[in-house]
Protein backbone atom coordinates (compact mmCIF):
# COMPACT_ATOMS: atom_id res chain seq x y z
CA UNK A 1 0.00 0.00 0.00
CA UNK A 2 1.36 3.24 -0.94
CA UNK A 3 1.90 6.13 1.56
CA UNK A 4 0.63 9.19 1.07
CA UNK A 5 2.45 11.14 3.03
CA UNK A 6 5.15 12.52 0.57
CA UNK A 7 1.92 14.11 -1.06
CA UNK A 8 0.58 15.36 2.15
CA UNK A 9 4.04 17.18 4.22
CA UNK A 10 3.84 20.50 2.75
CA UNK A 11 0.65 22.15 3.99
CA UNK A 12 -0.16 25.65 4.49
CA UNK A 13 -2.72 24.68 7.20
CA UNK A 14 -3.03 26.99 9.93
CA UNK A 15 -1.55 26.43 13.56
CA UNK A 16 -4.07 24.83 16.15
CA UNK A 17 -3.20 25.06 19.85
CA UNK A 18 -3.95 22.19 22.40
CA UNK A 19 -6.78 22.25 25.08
CA UNK A 20 -7.11 20.58 28.40
CA UNK A 21 -6.49 17.03 27.40
CA UNK A 22 -10.26 14.78 28.19
CA UNK A 23 -10.24 12.23 25.68
CA UNK A 24 -8.25 8.87 24.83
CA UNK A 25 -8.81 8.01 22.02
CA UNK A 26 -6.94 3.84 21.57
CA UNK A 27 -6.43 1.41 18.87
CA UNK A 28 -6.83 -1.57 20.27
CA UNK A 29 -5.34 -3.02 17.27
CA UNK A 30 -6.12 -3.76 13.11
CA UNK A 31 -7.71 -7.14 13.51
CA UNK A 32 -10.88 -6.49 12.10
CA UNK A 33 -14.06 -9.36 10.67
CA UNK A 34 -14.41 -7.06 7.84
CA UNK A 35 -12.37 -5.19 5.35
CA UNK A 36 -13.98 -1.71 4.20
CA UNK A 37 -12.98 0.52 1.18
CA UNK A 38 -13.14 3.39 2.73
CA UNK A 39 -11.31 2.26 6.58
CA UNK A 40 -8.67 5.00 6.81
CA UNK A 41 -6.13 2.03 9.18
CA UNK A 42 -6.81 -0.87 6.38
CA UNK A 43 -8.21 -3.24 9.14
CA UNK A 44 -8.80 -6.87 8.03
CA UNK A 45 -9.16 -10.49 9.31
CA UNK A 46 -5.71 -10.94 7.98
CA UNK A 47 -4.09 -7.92 10.47
CA UNK A 48 -2.13 -9.24 13.35
CA UNK A 49 -1.49 -6.07 15.39
CA UNK A 50 -3.02 -5.78 18.90
CA UNK A 51 -2.39 -4.31 21.84
CA UNK A 52 -0.82 -6.75 24.37
CA UNK A 53 -1.56 -6.20 27.99
CA UNK A 54 1.41 -4.27 29.23
CA UNK A 55 0.33 -1.42 27.15
CA UNK A 56 -3.11 -2.16 28.22
CA UNK A 57 -1.88 -1.41 31.92
CA UNK A 58 -0.37 1.90 30.94
CA UNK A 59 -3.70 3.22 29.24
CA UNK A 60 -5.24 2.47 32.71
CA UNK A 61 -3.09 4.15 34.48
CA UNK A 62 -2.94 6.86 32.35
CA UNK A 63 -6.93 7.27 32.99
CA UNK A 64 -6.20 8.82 36.38
CA UNK A 65 -4.83 11.68 34.79
CA UNK A 66 -7.14 14.97 35.67
CA UNK A 67 -9.47 16.04 33.09
CA UNK A 68 -9.73 12.85 31.32
CA UNK A 69 -13.49 12.13 31.11
CA UNK A 70 -13.79 9.51 28.09
CA UNK A 71 -11.81 6.68 26.55
CA UNK A 72 -12.69 6.18 22.90
CA UNK A 73 -12.21 2.33 21.90
CA UNK A 74 -11.45 1.98 18.16
CA UNK A 75 -9.44 -0.48 16.12
CA UNK A 76 -10.14 -2.75 13.34
CA UNK A 77 -12.77 -4.08 15.45
CA UNK A 78 -11.71 -3.33 19.35
CA UNK A 79 -14.00 -6.04 20.48
CA UNK A 80 -11.25 -8.56 19.17
CA UNK A 81 -8.85 -7.44 21.56
CA UNK A 82 -8.44 -10.13 24.10
CA UNK A 83 -7.90 -7.44 26.94
CA UNK A 84 -10.97 -5.78 25.76
CA UNK A 85 -13.22 -6.22 28.37
CA UNK A 86 -10.46 -5.76 30.98
CA UNK A 87 -10.32 -2.56 29.67
CA UNK A 88 -14.01 -1.30 29.58
CA UNK A 89 -14.13 -2.78 33.44
CA UNK A 90 -11.20 -0.99 34.53
CA UNK A 91 -12.76 2.19 33.28
CA UNK A 92 -15.70 2.35 34.32
CA UNK A 93 -14.71 1.52 37.50
CA UNK A 94 -12.82 4.56 37.80
CA UNK A 95 -16.23 6.60 36.43
CA UNK A 96 -14.46 7.06 33.16
CA UNK A 97 -17.64 7.08 29.97
CA UNK A 98 -16.45 4.49 27.47
CA UNK A 99 -17.20 4.71 23.87
CA UNK A 100 -17.20 1.42 21.70
CA UNK A 101 -16.85 2.28 17.99
CA UNK A 102 -18.41 -0.72 16.45
CA UNK A 103 -18.87 -2.24 13.16
CA UNK A 104 -21.82 -3.63 14.23
CA UNK A 105 -21.22 -7.19 12.75
CA UNK A 106 -19.21 -8.43 15.41
CA UNK A 107 -22.18 -8.66 17.44
CA UNK A 108 -22.62 -11.68 15.44
CA UNK A 109 -19.62 -13.53 15.29
CA UNK A 110 -19.32 -16.55 16.80
CA UNK A 111 -17.62 -16.15 20.32
CA UNK A 112 -18.65 -12.58 21.00
CA UNK A 113 -22.64 -13.34 21.64
CA UNK A 114 -22.65 -12.26 24.65
CA UNK A 115 -20.41 -8.89 23.74
CA UNK A 116 -24.09 -6.72 23.36
CA UNK A 117 -24.65 -7.60 26.81
CA UNK A 118 -21.80 -6.52 28.41
CA UNK A 119 -21.54 -3.43 26.63
CA UNK A 120 -25.13 -2.41 27.76
CA UNK A 121 -24.70 -3.96 31.22
CA UNK A 122 -21.47 -1.20 31.80
CA UNK A 123 -23.36 1.79 29.94
CA UNK A 124 -20.48 1.30 27.35
CA UNK A 125 -21.53 4.17 24.31
CA UNK A 126 -21.77 2.58 20.64
CA UNK A 127 -21.10 4.47 17.90
CA UNK A 128 -21.76 2.17 15.15
CA UNK A 129 -20.42 2.25 11.83
CA UNK A 130 -23.34 2.61 8.68
CA UNK A 131 -22.29 4.03 5.78
CA UNK A 132 -25.38 4.53 4.31
CA UNK A 133 -29.15 3.49 5.06
CA UNK A 134 -29.20 1.86 1.73
CA UNK A 135 -28.35 -2.20 1.37
CA UNK A 136 -26.11 -2.03 -2.00
CA UNK A 137 -24.44 1.11 -0.63
CA UNK A 138 -22.98 -0.49 2.47
CA UNK A 139 -22.52 -4.07 1.07
CA UNK A 140 -20.56 -2.38 -2.13
CA UNK A 141 -18.75 -0.35 0.82
CA UNK A 142 -18.52 -3.23 3.30
CA UNK A 143 -19.20 -6.73 1.54
CA UNK A 144 -22.16 -8.47 0.31
CA UNK A 145 -24.27 -9.60 3.20
CA UNK A 146 -23.11 -6.80 5.40
CA UNK A 147 -26.11 -4.48 5.54
CA UNK A 148 -29.10 -7.12 7.15
CA UNK A 149 -25.93 -8.38 9.87
CA UNK A 150 -26.15 -4.71 10.91
CA UNK A 151 -30.04 -4.74 10.82
CA UNK A 152 -30.04 -7.46 13.00
CA UNK A 153 -27.29 -6.31 15.41
CA UNK A 154 -29.04 -2.98 15.77
CA UNK A 155 -32.07 -4.66 16.51
CA UNK A 156 -30.93 -6.50 19.05
CA UNK A 157 -29.10 -3.61 20.62
CA UNK A 158 -32.52 -1.72 20.57
CA UNK A 159 -34.13 -4.78 22.32
CA UNK A 160 -30.97 -4.05 25.30
CA UNK A 161 -32.12 0.00 25.47
CA UNK A 162 -30.00 1.45 23.30
CA UNK A 163 -31.14 4.19 21.22
CA UNK A 164 -34.03 4.85 23.39
CA UNK A 165 -34.57 8.45 23.44
CA UNK A 166 -33.21 10.06 27.17
CA UNK A 167 -32.57 6.65 27.76
CA UNK A 168 -28.15 5.64 29.10
CA UNK A 169 -27.05 3.57 26.47
CA UNK A 170 -26.13 5.85 23.56
CA UNK A 171 -26.37 4.74 19.63
CA UNK A 172 -24.56 6.82 17.54
CA UNK A 173 -24.89 5.29 13.56
CA UNK A 174 -21.78 6.73 11.02
CA UNK A 175 -22.37 7.73 7.82
CA UNK A 176 -19.00 8.19 5.49
CA UNK A 177 -19.26 9.11 1.72
CA UNK A 178 -19.11 6.13 -0.89
CA UNK A 179 -16.78 8.40 -3.28
CA UNK A 180 -14.54 11.62 -3.66
CA UNK A 181 -17.07 13.96 -2.36
CA UNK A 182 -18.03 15.73 1.13
CA UNK A 183 -20.55 14.43 3.39
CA UNK A 184 -24.04 16.28 3.23
CA UNK A 185 -25.63 17.79 5.94
CA UNK A 186 -25.23 16.26 8.87
CA UNK A 187 -28.38 17.29 10.37
CA UNK A 188 -30.86 16.18 7.13
CA UNK A 189 -29.46 13.37 6.73
CA UNK A 190 -29.70 12.25 10.17
CA UNK A 191 -33.46 12.70 9.97
CA UNK A 192 -33.61 10.27 6.40
CA UNK A 193 -31.85 7.59 7.97
CA UNK A 194 -34.01 7.71 11.41
CA UNK A 195 -37.58 7.61 8.86
CA UNK A 196 -35.79 5.02 6.82
CA UNK A 197 -34.49 2.45 9.59
CA UNK A 198 -37.59 3.23 11.61
CA UNK A 199 -40.31 3.21 8.88
CA UNK A 200 -37.95 -0.36 6.73
CA UNK A 201 -37.10 -2.07 10.22
CA UNK A 202 -38.93 -0.15 12.97
CA UNK A 203 -35.02 0.64 14.60
CA UNK A 204 -34.03 3.72 16.67
CA UNK A 205 -30.90 5.38 16.98
CA UNK A 206 -29.97 8.50 18.61
CA UNK A 207 -27.75 10.98 16.54
CA UNK A 208 -25.87 10.44 13.45
CA UNK A 209 -22.02 11.42 12.86
CA UNK A 210 -20.92 12.47 9.40
CA UNK A 211 -17.42 12.04 8.45
CA UNK A 212 -15.27 13.12 5.72
CA UNK A 213 -13.18 10.67 4.10
CA UNK A 214 -9.17 10.58 4.31
CA UNK A 215 -6.77 10.83 1.82
CA UNK A 216 -4.86 8.49 3.25
CA UNK A 217 -4.14 4.56 3.66
CA UNK A 218 -6.48 2.42 1.84
CA UNK A 219 -8.97 5.10 1.00
CA UNK A 220 -5.91 7.35 -0.39
CA UNK A 221 -4.83 4.42 -2.39
CA UNK A 222 -8.22 4.34 -4.18
CA UNK A 223 -7.90 8.02 -5.34
CA UNK A 224 -4.04 7.40 -6.56
CA UNK A 225 -5.31 4.85 -8.49
CA UNK A 226 -8.41 6.53 -10.17
CA UNK A 227 -6.26 9.84 -10.60
CA UNK A 228 -8.50 11.31 -8.05
CA UNK A 229 -5.94 12.16 -5.68
CA UNK A 230 -5.34 16.14 -6.58
CA UNK A 231 -9.03 16.60 -7.34
CA UNK A 232 -10.06 15.15 -3.75
CA UNK A 233 -7.21 17.20 -1.91
CA UNK A 234 -8.68 20.37 -3.82
CA UNK A 235 -11.94 19.73 -2.74
CA UNK A 236 -10.90 19.59 0.28
CA UNK A 237 -9.33 22.37 0.38
CA UNK A 238 -12.32 24.64 -1.30
CA UNK A 239 -14.24 24.25 0.89
CA UNK A 240 -12.04 25.08 3.66
CA UNK A 241 -13.60 27.01 6.95
CA UNK A 242 -11.39 28.94 9.64
CA UNK A 243 -15.04 28.22 11.75
CA UNK A 244 -13.80 25.04 12.27
CA UNK A 245 -10.66 25.21 13.67
CA UNK A 246 -11.75 25.25 17.09
CA UNK A 247 -13.93 22.16 17.13
CA UNK A 248 -10.81 20.40 15.69
CA UNK A 249 -11.07 16.77 18.13
CA UNK A 250 -6.74 17.14 18.31
CA UNK A 251 -7.23 19.88 20.81
CA UNK A 252 -8.12 17.85 23.68
CA UNK A 253 -8.06 14.44 22.55
CA UNK A 254 -4.80 12.16 22.03
CA UNK A 255 -4.93 8.97 19.84
CA UNK A 256 -2.69 6.10 21.02
CA UNK A 257 -1.96 3.31 18.77
CA UNK A 258 -2.02 -0.67 19.34
CA UNK A 259 2.17 -0.33 20.67
CA UNK A 260 1.00 2.71 23.20
CA UNK A 261 2.63 5.69 20.73
CA UNK A 262 0.79 8.76 21.17
CA UNK A 263 -0.48 10.74 17.82
CA UNK A 264 -2.77 13.91 17.86
CA UNK A 265 -5.23 11.86 15.77
CA UNK A 266 -5.73 8.72 13.94
CA UNK A 267 -5.67 9.71 11.01
CA UNK A 268 -1.72 10.99 12.06
CA UNK A 269 -1.52 7.61 13.49
CA UNK A 270 -1.90 6.19 10.18
CA UNK A 271 0.82 8.46 8.70
CA UNK A 272 2.84 7.68 11.31
CA UNK A 273 3.24 11.57 12.43
CA UNK A 274 3.75 10.73 16.43
CA UNK A 275 3.65 13.42 18.78
CA UNK A 276 7.19 14.79 19.62
CA UNK A 277 8.78 17.22 21.20
CA UNK A 278 9.98 21.17 19.06
CA UNK A 279 13.36 19.57 19.38
CA UNK A 280 12.16 16.25 17.79
CA UNK A 281 14.45 14.49 20.33
CA UNK A 282 11.38 12.20 21.96
CA UNK A 283 8.84 10.37 20.64
CA UNK A 284 5.82 10.34 23.32
CA UNK A 285 4.53 7.09 24.60
CA UNK A 286 1.29 6.22 26.99
CA UNK A 287 3.80 5.63 29.80
CA UNK A 288 5.20 9.55 29.29
CA UNK A 289 1.42 10.47 29.86
CA UNK A 290 1.63 10.77 33.87
CA UNK A 291 4.85 13.56 33.63
CA UNK A 292 4.59 14.95 29.72
CA UNK A 293 3.58 18.50 29.60
CA UNK A 294 1.36 18.27 26.05
CA UNK A 295 0.70 21.61 26.22
CA UNK A 296 4.05 22.74 25.14
CA UNK A 297 4.23 20.26 22.45
CA UNK A 298 3.12 21.53 18.25
CA UNK A 299 0.00 19.88 16.65
CA UNK A 300 1.62 18.30 13.81
CA UNK A 301 -0.14 19.39 10.98
CA UNK A 302 -0.26 18.02 6.74
CA UNK A 303 -3.03 18.32 4.19
CA UNK A 304 -5.12 16.03 4.96
CA UNK A 305 -6.40 18.24 8.02
CA UNK A 306 -7.96 19.98 5.13
CA UNK A 307 -10.42 17.25 5.83
CA UNK A 308 -11.39 17.59 9.10
CA UNK A 309 -12.27 21.80 8.43
CA UNK A 310 -13.83 21.42 5.06
CA UNK A 311 -17.72 22.32 4.99
CA UNK A 312 -19.18 21.22 7.62
CA UNK A 313 -16.37 19.83 9.42
CA UNK A 314 -15.85 16.46 10.55
CA UNK A 315 -14.41 14.52 13.58
CA UNK A 316 -14.81 11.60 15.44
CA UNK A 317 -18.04 13.38 16.82
CA UNK A 318 -18.99 14.07 13.47
CA UNK A 319 -20.05 17.66 12.22
CA UNK A 320 -18.07 20.44 13.95
CA UNK A 321 -20.48 23.53 12.35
Amino acid sequence: MRNTLPLLESTDFPAVSRRQLEVLQVNLGYLCNQSCVHCHVAAGPTRTELMDEHTIECVIEALSLPGIHTLDLTGGAPEMNPYFKKLVLAARARGIQVIDRCNLTILLEPGYEDLAEFLATNEVQIVASLPCYMEDNVDGQRGKGTYLKSINALKNLNKLGYGAPHGKLGLSLVYNPTGPYLPPPQAELEQDYKTFLAQHYDIQFNQLYTITNMPIARFGNILLAKGEFETYMNLLKDAFSAANLTGLMCTNQLSIDWQGYLYDCDFNQMLNLKLHDPQGQQKFHIRDLLTADLNQIPIRLADHCYGCTAGQGSSCGGALA
